[in-house]
């Protein structure tokens, strides 16, 4: 009897340790979205930072409206709208946001970019993360022609005297560490340390993060549960079954 009550107690502890080597849940991607981040330091000017603006997550709040955006001399805008949500039975996120009648004058007297619309969304699946911006009426003056769909990481440079002292990359992707994907509709950098710099840091206009997709399989219950119980009487049932052997032959003899 003793050598069945080790038996037993050491079948349920291999099948504590095999449970507990199974996640409590595999909790999905999040996501998130803002308008505007502005982060300069302007030349004979104090630093300016302000936002993220509008921001909106899968924490909440999933939806964010702004009525404009208004930094002196750096960026104003129009309507600002957001989103972040994810589909808890799959796993899908989708990240949104739109800023509608933009002006980015940061760059000064080099050029103005201005749009009737910037958009930036990207969508995670158990497939994949993909991303988009789209940049609607955009204008960008002496400063060259961008497309409304530009691909991944279109880059126009801005210089004077044939020295870069800024960069705005439209469509920016970021494949970030862990897993997720960021896609910036507008990202303003200024060069700072170079003749003629206008001064340093970034502005960045709609931004969407998401992913990696995931599904929840909680431990206590659903998939969880089931893979649990099957893990505790393929161990228990042998030692059990042998414990009655035991006594069906003491009684026996």
């Amino acid at each position: 009897m003793r050598r069945a009550r080790l038996g037993l107690a050491a079948a349920m502890a291999a099948g504590v340790v095999l449970l507990s080597a199974i996640p409590a849940s595999a909790a999905p991607g999040d996501g998130s979205a803002y308008g505007a981040d502005v982060d300069v330091s302007l030349l004979g000017q104090p630093a300016v930072q302000v936002g993220p603006l509008a921001a909106a997550s899968t924490e909440g709040p999933a939806t964010s409206t702004l009525v404009g955006i208004d930094v002196p001399g750096i960026a104003s805008s129009g309507t600002v709208q957001t989103s972040a949500e994810r589909d808890e039975t799959t796993g899908a996120v989708d990240s949104k946001a739109t800023v509608e009648d933009l002006s980015v004058g940061v760059l000064g007297a080099l050029g103005t970019i201005k749009a009737d619309a910037v958009t930036a969304e990207c969508h995670a699946t158990q497939d994949g993360n993909a991303g988009s911006a789209t940049l609607a009426g955009l204008n960008l003056g002496v400063l060259g022609t961008v497309g409304a769909n530009p691909a991944a990481n279109t880059v126009v440079n801005v210089g004077a005297l044939g020295v870069n002292v800024a960069s705005i990359t439209f469509n920016e992707q970021i494949s970030n560490p862990d897993g997720s994907l960021t896609v910036n509709a507008i990202h303003v950098r200024l060069l700072g340390g170079v003749i003629g710099s206008l001064g340093s840091g970034d502005v960045v206009v709609s931004s969407a993060t998401c992913g990696p997709a995931g599904l929840p399989v909680p431990l206590a219950s659903g998939a969880g549960m089931w893979i649990g119980l099957g893990l505790l009487t393929a161990i228990g049932v042998p030692a059990g079954v042998w414990f009655s052997r035991r006594r069906a032959d003491a009684h026996a003899v």
